[in-house]
Parts: structure tokens; C-alpha cells; sequence
């Protein structure tokens, strides 16, 4: 199971959220490309990226940031947030992204994530935050009355490289990834599931891992860290151990 650290851009500086609260934000640096280094000096593979003002506005707002960070890795990354046409999308992967996230297209513009996962064949990431199992878009400032685990079925078929799951009510509390919620979406999920939420300890990190084993291979890939790491709860070296990465 990897460890992918997350890195969420706000006006160009590195900051985190508390359940998803766009004015509860904690500033952890100004200089995204510095903290990319940093993980990938740590051992990380993949850094997830979030353009939070791009998320909630609906179109890119951090792309001089974003770019900073594909130049100065050499490691993967995904990038999610106000990715909503075409344009968007090849504007992006252009920069050097790896893998584009689909998030609230996905309820309101289906035939967009389809279009696009043919174009770019396992290039397109599935982004599911949910609220207590409900579908959350736009930022998570809008609610669906779409299941989750309905959601991502109608997908199946189609050549998408993963799908991540945030449970809204953990992200960035450290209480811990909702276990029973992303059991559920792994049992319904067609694709691999990178799961997002709550991760605080290291103990967190394990339960995953524990589950990830006990499924069937591949069914949970990864998972997603960010506060945690901000806060020094834990290192990145021992995340990865503590997942039995390899």
C-alpha cells in the first residue's frame, strides 16, 4: 500500500483544511516545490496535489504553483480540483501532471469523465468525497442525495487508473480513516481505491494496511497523508514502513 502525500494549494502556498472548511486553514509553506522535494527526498512516489481555489471557483487558480512542483520532481503526481472540460484537463497533464482527478463532473458532467478516460487511458483518477456515504461537490460546499458507492459504479468499464476516497467529517481531524465506509466503497469500487481521511497515527496507517491485505489484491492501493505530516506526527520514512510498502 503506498503513502502519498498531499500537498493543498490556496493562493499559491501550502496549507490544509479542517473538514474541508475553507476558513479553517492552517499555512504550512509558501514554497510548494520545496515540500515536493521534501517528500520525494522521503521516499514518496506519487504527491497528490489539490488546487483548492480551482476546487471551489471551478477552473485552475494555482497553475504557477502546480508547475513548480511537476518541474522540480521527477517522482509521479495527481492533481485534482476545478478540473471541469477538456481544456482543463489537457492544460494540466500538459504542465507534467500525471494523473488528472474528476470530482464534481462526475455527478454533474458524466459523459466529460468518459470522454476523458478514453482520450487519456488510465490517466484519469476518480475523486469520491463523501459526507456520511452522500456524494459532496464544488469543494464539498454543495451535497448531493447520491450514494457514493453508487456513484462509482456507473464508471465501470471504463480505463481509469484508481479511485480516491475522502470522508469529509475525518479530513484533517487525525481521529482516523473511516474504516467501515471504505470498506464498503472498496466492495463496490471497479477500480483500485486510494482512500483519504482522518490518517493521524501510525497505528491508522496499519488498520489500513491490515484491510488493504485482507481484500482481494489490488483493491486498496494507496493512501493519502497530509496534516499528520504537517503536524510531525509521524515521518514519511515511517509511514511507508508503517504500510509495509515496498
Amino acid at each position: 500500500m503506498e503513502i502519498i502525500p498531499a500537498i493543498d494549494l490556496q493562493g499559491g502556498q501550502v496549507v490544509r483544511l479542517l473538514r474541508g472548511e475553507y476558513d479553517q486553514k492552517t499555512v504550512y509553506d509558501e514554497r510548494p516545490e520545496a515540500v515536493a522535494r521534501q517528500w520525494q527526498a522521503g521516499g514518496a512516489k506519487t504527491i497528490h496535489i489539490v488546487d483548492l481555489d480551482g476546487a471551489k471557483d471551478g477552473f485552475t487558480q494555482n497553475g504557477p504553483a502546480i508547475q513548480a512542483i511537476t518541474r522540480t520532481v521527477n517522482i509521479q503526481t495527481e492533481l485534482g480540483g476545478g478540473l471541469r472540460d477538456m481544456d482543463a484537463l489537457h492544460r494540466v497533464l500538459d504542465m507534467g501532471v500525471t494523473r488528472a482527478i474528476l470530482g464534481s463532473v462526475l455527478l454533474e458532467k458524466p459523459e466529460l469523465a468518459e470522454e476523458a478516460a478514453h482520450r487519456f487511458p488510465n490517466r484519469i483518477v476518480l475523486g469520491i468525497d463523501a459526507r456520511e456515504g452522500l456524494v459532496a461537490t464544488r469543494g464539498w460546499r454543495e451535497d448531493s442525495r447520491v450514494q457514493a458507492t453508487d456513484l462509482v459504479r456507473e464508471f465501470a468499464g471504463l480505463p481509469i487508473a484508481a479511485v480516491i476516497y475522502t470522508d469529509i467529517a475525518r479530513d484533517g481531524t487525525l481521529e482516523g480513516p473511516n474504516l467501515e465506509a471504505t470498506a464498503r466503497m472498496t466492495a463496490c469500487s471497479p477500480f483500485p481505491l486510494i482512500a483519504s481521511g482522518g490518517i493521524g497515527g501510525l497505528d491508522h496507517i496499519r488498520a489500513l494496511a491490515v484491510m488493504a491485505r485482507s481484500l482481494r489484491q489490488g483493491s486498496i492501493i494507496g493512501v493519502i497523508v497530509g496534516k499528520a505530516l504537517y503536524e510531525n506526527q509521524f515521518s514519511l520514512e515511517e509511514a511507508i514502513a508503517a504500510a509495509g510498502e515496498e
